[in-house]
């Protein structure tokens, strides 16, 4: 989600480094992102002035500590795993500047401790930005016993300049969106499980009848099936709720590689 979040931080104004240890990875990013943008505005959205001003704004840089050590606000957008984030913080705290804020985009981990691995706790903070980051308006701001209320008050300033709508969210497991979400996702798969209906007409069902932009299942493919697989297993782990236990149907696509959009084949095929 890192080239949506750069490209929204762009549009807004920002001045952004995106960074990745692959080169290739921010290639790929900038080229989605010129996509993006050019389809904006053949859509009208914006005007290839504004598109190129934003493409301008954003600076791929490989190197860590080059891209944030100057950084007012540095969001993370690596995997969705408590040790691989934890680590990057430890790093991020050992470079930044003593002012930045730290968010992480993390849609169900413990942002108390991703905050602990970090010399100054208070300055971290969680931003849940929505796939896909340029079209989605939410964002899910989560505050832990240790943030600092100016902190949380900049992050949310930040993300509505960026054009979201912010919720404010105490640091729990799933905080409020991925903890409903999954819910959802899963009872969808368990209902494909048991043949009450298609993907298709299960999403179709969400979408008209109650108003959602895109159906469960659809949502699922494009976040990852194995991402959609760990959520749920964290929140079964720490919640100690059988209903966020995966369904089969979910194991035993992630073990045939059925992986959603990335893969080819999900619950659609793509």
């Amino acid at each position: 989600m890192g080239h949506g979040i750069a490209q929204v931080a762009a549009t807004a104004g920002y001045q952004t480094r995106l960074t990745d240890a692959s080169p290739d990875a921010l290639t790929a990013a900038m080229r989605r992102i010129v996509s993006n943008l050019t389809g904006a505005v053949s859509r009208s959205k914006i005007t290839q002035d504004d598109a190129d001003a934003a493409t301008a704004r954003i600076a791929p840089v490989v190197d860590l500590a080059a891209a944030v050590r100057d950084a007012d606000l540095v969001i993370e957008a690596v995997a969705e795993d408590l040790d691989i984030k934890e680590q990057l913080f430890r790093q991020l705290d050992a470079v930044v500047g003593g002012d930045a804020v730290l968010a992480t985009n993390t849609s169900s981990l413990s942002v108390t401790r991703i905050a602990n691995a970090t010399r100054q706790p208070g300055r971290v903070v969680g931003m849940h930005f929505f796939n896909p980051v340029h079209i989605m308006k939410l964002v899910e701001v989560i505050a832990h016993p240790q943030s600092d209320p100016a902190v949380v008050a900049a992050a949310r300033e930040a993300a509505q300049q960026m054009g979201k709508t912010t919720i404010l969210v105490r640091d729990t497991p799933g905080f409020a969106s991925s903890r409903l979400g999954v819910v959802l996702g899963l009872e969808a798969m368990r209902m494909v499980e048991q043949g009450v209906a298609s993907a298709a007409d299960i999403d179709t069902a969400m979408e008209l009848g109650y108003g959602h932009p895109m159906g469960p299942l659809r949502l699922t493919d494009l976040v990852g099936l194995d991402v959609r697989m760990n959520i749920a297993e964290y929140l079964h782990r720490e919640l100690r709720d059988p209903k966020f236990e995966p369904p089969r149907i979910l194991r035993d696509k992630v073990d045939r590689g059925e992986l959603g959009k990335k893969a080819g084949r999900g619950f659609y095929e793509w």
